[in-house]
């Protein structure tokens, strides 16, 4: 595969880089396996040190970071700066807290003592996608680093800037060769890396058709893996919820990253009585949008990350059409240059429209008008998804109770908050499995070895 740092504003190259031929990978394939044999026995302050210090300049070149990412891949210049700084949060995180993650757990078996040891397994494959260009890498590096593993790492293609940028920063603050390495690699070359013995886990966050081809190569080689995949987020309104709450972070939650966010609300779930107000304040604010450059602080709508992924989403939302669906607003791409899509609402969306079960990957939301809080609950759990999902009501234990029946991985009551590095993140059924931040997502990756002392005698 090629890496282009294409700008989808204006469309121009503005470099581009070739895969590495295969003895040079087989030249980073052992040095990160050479780096893991020192780095497993090195001392959590020691590795804290090095990961709280690219966490700190992440943090001080958040302007220069963020700009990068906007060029190659759209995202509005304020989005990108939060991406930069929350990433910079995640590294910071795992320096202070991942000893105390991983210390020793005391048992109580009937006899004798017993603990949980936590120790590294070795050189993992980590498969990043382009819509967090820093935030992806840094919540693999941040947890499997300090947990005593090695990373070697296949970035998107569409943001190589971004990744030499990532793995510079780990260099600079320290890093030893192999700790953390960046593989400019083809897809032959990435199910080579799956097969090769040294690597001992796989992380993807990708597609559903990705997620299932890299957990099949993983799970042909007995390696342990985790997938982060796709999602179509429900937006539950209820009849009792504040819409001056609900549409700025309705707003928000479709339309940040230009709606290229796997746990974006995607599916717009209100209750009859609120369903006239909400969709002609939601179909207002998206309008308001405007396109414009995305390094443009005034900009309020920025492009999609490519040419193709635009052409993709328009020919989804006609297909939708063409089944049955009705746009509300959008529908097309804007007239403009750039990858430009306007902001669409689709609604009429009937459990046969191929559309129902779909994935919107950029600035569509689907409207759906349901009965009653029962009927809102079956419509989000029917989804071949389980990312995340949200809730909005005045009466908080009604939230909390609507929560527990919606299946998913993650679900935020009058709130879309994802950016917690304390919180664990994944989902359920097409979404994937594994959990990644917060302390589960540090246990993702280490031999959980169960200790033993008894001083009895064989059975008889």
């Amino acid at each position: 595969m090629a890496y282009h740092s294409l700008n989808p504003f204006d469309g121009t190259l503005v470099q581009s880089f070739d895969t590495v031929a295969d003895a040079d990978l087989e030249g980073k394939l052992a040095a990160a396996q050479a780096c893991f044999e020192t780095w497993r026995h090195t001392l959590f302050a020691e590795r804290a040190r090095i990961i709280a210090k690219a966490g700190a300049l992440l943090a001080a070149r958040t302007d220069t970071l963020a700009r990068l990412a906007t060029v190659e891949m759209g995202k509005r210049i304020a989005e990108a700066r939060g991406e930069v700084a929350f990433s910079a949060r995640i590294m910071a995180y795992y320096a202070s807290h991942a000893e105390g993650f991983l210390a020793p757990v005391r048992l109580d078996p009937a006899g004798g003592e017993a603990h949980m040891e936590s120790s590294p397994i070795g050189v993992i494959f980590c498969v990043e996608p382009w819509n967090f260009p820093y935030y992806q890498l840094a919540r693999v590096a941040g947890p499997h680093l300090m947990a005593g593993n090695t990373l070697v790492v296949k970035h998107a293609g569409i943001v190589p800037q971004c990744a030499i940028a990532f793995e510079a920063l780990l260099i600079e603050a320290g890093a030893p060769v192999g700790l953390y390495t960046n593989l400019l690699i083809s897809h032959a070359q990435s199910d080579r890396v799956i097969d090769d013995p040294r690597i001992k886990g796989v992380a993807l966050t990708g597609s559903v058709d990705a997620g299932r081809s890299i957990a099949a190569r993983a799970g042909q080689n007995l390696k342990v893996s985790s997938m982060e995949l796709g999602g179509s987020d429900a937006f539950i309104v209820l009849e009792d919820a504040d819409l001056d709450l609900v549409i700025p972070w309705a707003v928000w939650g479709r339309m940040y990253n230009c709606g290229q966010t796997c746990c974006a609300a995607k599916r717009f779930i209100v209750v009859d009585s609120m369903a006239d107000a909400f969709l002609a304040r939601f179909k207002a604010a998206l309008g308001a949008l405007m396109p414009g450059d995305p390094l443009d602080a005034a900009t309020t709508l920025g492009p999609m990350s490519t040419e193709q992924a635009l052409l993709d989403l328009v020919a989804q939302v006609d297909g939708a059409v063409a089944h049955g669906a009705r746009v509300v607003i959008g529908g097309a791409r804007i007239d403009r240059p750039g990858a430009f899509m306007a902001p669409t609402i689709l609604t009429d969306i009937a459990p046969e429209n191929p559309a129902f079960r779909a994935e919107f990957f950029g600035p569509v939301a689907s409207f759906f008008r349901v009965a009653d809080e029962d009927a809102a609950i079956a419509l989000a759990n029917d989804s071949d998804f389980g990312l995340g999902g949200s809730v909005w009501t005045r009466d908080v234990a009604r939230g909390l109770r609507v929560a527990t029946q919606v299946e998913t991985g993650m679900m935020f009551i009058n709130n879309l908050d994802w950016t917690d590095a304390a919180l664990p993140f994944g989902g359920i059924k097409d979404s994937g499995y594994g959990r990644e931040l917060g302390a589960m997502g540090i246990q993702q990756f280490v031999n959980k070895k169960l200790v033993r002392l008894h001083a009895i005698p064989a059975p008889a």
